[in-house]
């Protein structure tokens, strides 16, 4: 049931599974064996993504439906292909009055079937934050109404929330008058309050900072099989072989989700025609530095952060750490050091975005000292002080407790964290954070229940917190080199050994064998191929340097307002998301491209939080930064710039080819399962989403898989070819071992060799890193033989070839299968 390799669709309305069928020829001649699907289920009318379902018991009929699922999958069995799908276990849609188990809920409220389905604190009226200003105002602007539809009232908000009305509530017909509305709502299941009130007062679990997505309480078994009915019966009745769970650290026991999935998968019978078991099982999970994952969750592996981060890591030159830490500190005024951005991010973010989650958690904390006399003395200060401070320094997402026991694997994270959290502690509080570290242990003091809620409760939010805190504020506040800067990444790590690969694959191939392996995602900040090229920066920071400061210069008149850190990653932008053939004359090509550099930008200002918010957008700001973009990419306004830049990158278009190499190499030949993202067999020069997700030209892909010999295919031909041989040599990939070889000579640091064996067969890969010395400039991602000196590598059979020179005479990988 292992994929040998899966291709990842995002499907939505104008991308369905009709769309997919037809690409199957094309999937089977590129090699995989899977396809890997975005969530399939019904989520909201329109979702470009799928995530926000809203029914999780029927396959989307904006996708074409079951029938159409059926068709794709027969598509594929017929050429011994199949299908692994996404499915969200930690949050349901519920917007626009689509999900019919939150409206049962508004309109019942705990007598409701699904009240327990959704982690909410019934101590009060489910908050609903949706209007534009306080309830007042908006009952005084007349933007409530009630209306009838189909027999049944409904209170209506500015023509396009719709919320039910009790039972003892439906006498009556439709009405403006604000008296009475209020009268009605003050009776009602929820409370509607303005969208600013989120933040500090709601009372139920939401996803990250996203109030149109609640938490399920997937833990509940009857919620684990109303939202699981689905998948299991396509997993029974082999349409499906798989799945990729999203958030699994959302869940309140991951660890227990996960082999209660994994048992239920195994306990479905499969057709005689369908593959065998057991299901491929993968988790969304984001791994700290260190961090490892637990090998008894039951799943064959992550959906590939891990991975993507430590590719990434490996093509950068550590040699480029210095000199880029100075130039960002001299150009922005703030700290290279990425510690420092990511405390003051948890910090602002846990005092503002998640106060009523924190205050929530601090209140469990409370309860449960007040339960055990020895804990009794701790005051509400005492306990939200500890809880915060641990926060802004928690090394890892989550750990793993119930509140009576926590797995061996905590240990060194609480560990980890009492040492950060160290200086941050008031004096004579000490006493407080061990109390809380010992109930995160499963061994403190105080009622069982109560320990539970609380332990969940810290867990439930340092999740979020790492999140929002590291991924969408410190990365787009840091940009040192933006390449770093990425879902997973570890930004305090500027660049990973060879070694430190090595270990990676082997504990791999150890633990994991079957994890997946990504390079891009639906998720990521920047496609694989712009951070490859950005990797080339590391390289050469002086000619970087210089380039920036005369880009400066001539950017000047027109950024007159833009602060000059946001002007350098621009400048990053700009050079690592450049269209391949794109001419700097071409005046509706630039445009195109300013229009998704200033989508981007608009974004990446947002979410730093620093000039602009999506609270409070600044709108002359960011029109002072689109002003900026546009004048760069106008070549009536900017020819000497354009020309400039264009000069740059052809220095860089060689080792960038070698990059992109690189790490299609190695995900198709390290120990794992090769994930490839919708379109990424060419060039991935995306920004984040909506870019990363925009339409697919398959006719062009059509036309290079059938001669990717053509320019510009040699990332597709590459993975054409090791696709071939993973086809040819299943079991080489799919239990082959990981040995590394040690290089020797001048150039030793440049070169990363591996075997895998299993039995008589063994794959030997050599790839070339951080040549940009001996490529930047030239014509060719292969340095010349001469370059390479003296450099081989050791441990090879006796008739292998063993000079690098000779290995990698005209490209920068070799792979070969050695009998």
């Amino acid at each position: 049931m292992i994929p040998r390799a899966t291709y990842r669709f995002q499907f939505h309305r104008d991308f369905t599974f009709a769309d997919a069928e037809a690409l199957v020829p094309y999937l089977e001649r590129l090699g995989v064996s899977h396809v890997y699907a975005s969530p399939i289920t019904t989520a909201r009318s329109g979702s470009t993504h799928g995530y926000d379902v809203v029914d999780p018991t029927r396959i989307n009929p904006e996708l074409g439906g079951e029938e159409a699922f059926r068709s794709l999958v027969m598509a594929l069995r017929t050429r011994d292909m199949g299908v692994i799908i996404d499915i969200v276990p930690n949050h349901m849609g519920v917007a626009g009055g689509e999900n019919a188990w939150w409206m049962d809920v508004l309109a019942h409220g705990q007598q409701s079937a699904y009240a327990r389905f959704f982690d909410i604190d019934w101590r009060e009226p489910v908050l609903l934050p949706v209007l534009g200003t306080p309830l007042s105002e908006a009952l005084e602007q007349d933007a409530l109404a009630v209306e009838l539809e189909d027999g049944r009232r409904f209170v209506t908000a500015y023509g396009e929330h719709r919320f039910p009305l009790r039972d003892e509530d439906q006498a009556g017909g439709a009405t403006t008058d604000a008296a009475e509305i209020r009268a009605l709502l003050e009776r009602q299941h929820y409370r509607l309050a303005s969208w600013r009130t989120s933040n500090d007062d709601l009372n139920w679990r939401r996803f990250f900072t996203v109030s149109e997505l609640a938490g399920l309480r997937i833990e509940d078994p009857a919620v684990f099989e109303a939202v699981h009915a689905l998948p299991l019966r396509l997993y029974a009745e082999g349409l499906i072989d798989g799945v990729r769970v999203d958030h699994v650290d959302g869940l309140t026991d991951p660890a227990g989700y996960c082999r209660t999935l994994r048992a239920r998968l195994d306990a479905c019978p499969r057709p005689a025609d369908a593959p065998p078991g057991p299901a491929y099982l993968v988790i969304e999970k984001i791994l700290g530095a260190g961090e490892p994952l637990s090998a008894d969750w039951g799943v064959d592996g992550t959906s590939g952060y891990d991975f993507m981060e430590e590719v990434a890591a490996l093509l950068h030159a550590p040699e480029g750490e210095a000199p880029l830490d100075r130039l960002w500190e001299e150009i922005s005024g703030r700290p290279a050091n990425f510690e420092a951005e990511e405390l003051e991010a948890r910090r602002h973010m846990l005092a503002w975005a998640f106060e009523g989650q924190l205050s929530r958690c601090v209140a469990a904390f409370v309860a449960l000292a007040a339960s055990a006399p020895p804990t009794e003395g701790l005051t509400g200060g005492m306990l939200r002080r500890a809880i915060e401070r641990l926060l802004w320094v928690f090394p890892v997402y989550r750990t793993y407790g119930t509140g009576d026991a926590a797995p061996e694997s905590d240990a060194e994270i609480r560990e980890i964290a009492r040492t950060r959290v160290a200086r941050h502690v008031p004096p004579g509080e000490e006493a407080v954070v061990d109390r809380v570290f010992e109930w995160l242990a499963g061994n403190g003091p105080g009622d069982a229940t109560l320990a539970a809620e609380a332990v969940r409760r810290f867990q439930q939010l340092s999740a979020p917190i790492a999140a929002k805190a590291v991924e969408d504020t410190a990365f787009y506040r840091y940009g040192r080199l933006l390449s770093r800067n990425d879902v997973g990444f570890d930004a305090t790590r500027f660049s990973a050994s060879i070694a430190e690969f090595h270990a990676d694959a082997v504990g791999r191939a150890e633990r994991f064998p079957a994890g997946m392996l990504a390079t891009a995602t639906h998720d990521h900040k920047r496609g694989e191929d712009v951070r490859a090229r950005l990797a080339v920066l590391s390289e050469l920071p002086g000619a970087w340097r210089e380039a920036v400061l005369r880009w400066h210069a001539m950017a000047a008149p027109h950024a007159e307002g833009v602060e000059p850190g946001d002007v350098y990653m621009l400048f990053q932008t700009l050079f690592g998301a450049w269209p391949e053939g794109l001419a700097i004359d071409d005046a509706d090509g630039l445009t195109a491209f300013a229009e998704r550099v200033i989508a981007w930008q608009q974004k990446a200002l947002r979410e730093a939080k620093l000039r602009s918010s999506w609270e409070a957008p600044n709108e002359a700001y960011e029109g002072a930064a689109e002003a900026l973009v546009r004048a760069l990419l106008d070549p009536a306004r900017s020819a000497d710039f354009l020309a400039d830049l264009r000069d740059f990158l052809a220095k860089a278009a060689a080792p960038a080819l070698a990059n992109s190499l690189a790490q299609v190499a190695l995900r198709y030949t390290v120990p794992g399962v090769p994930d490839c993202y919708q379109g990424t067999e060419l060039a991935d020069l995306s920004l984040v989403d909506p870019d990363n997700r925009r339409p697919v030209d398959y006719a062009l892909r059509a036309q290079l898989l059938a001669d990717p010999t053509r320019q510009g295919a040699e990332k597709l031909a590459l993975i054409v070819r090791l696709l071939g041989l993973r086809r040819q040599h299943p079991g080489l990939f799919g239990t082959g071992d990981y040995r590394a070889l040690e290089v020797r000579g001048a150039r030793a640091g440049h070169v990363l060799a591996f075997t895998r064996t299993a039995g008589e067969e063994t794959l030997l890969a050599v790839v070339a890193l951080r040549t940009a010395a001996a490529t930047a400039g030239t014509g060719s991602p292969a340095p010349a033989a001469e370059w390479w000196g003296d450099t081989s590598i050791d441990g090879l059979p006796g008739t292998a070839e063993t000079r690098v020179a000779a290995l990698l005479c005209d490209q920068p990988i070799a792979i070969l299968i050695i009998p």
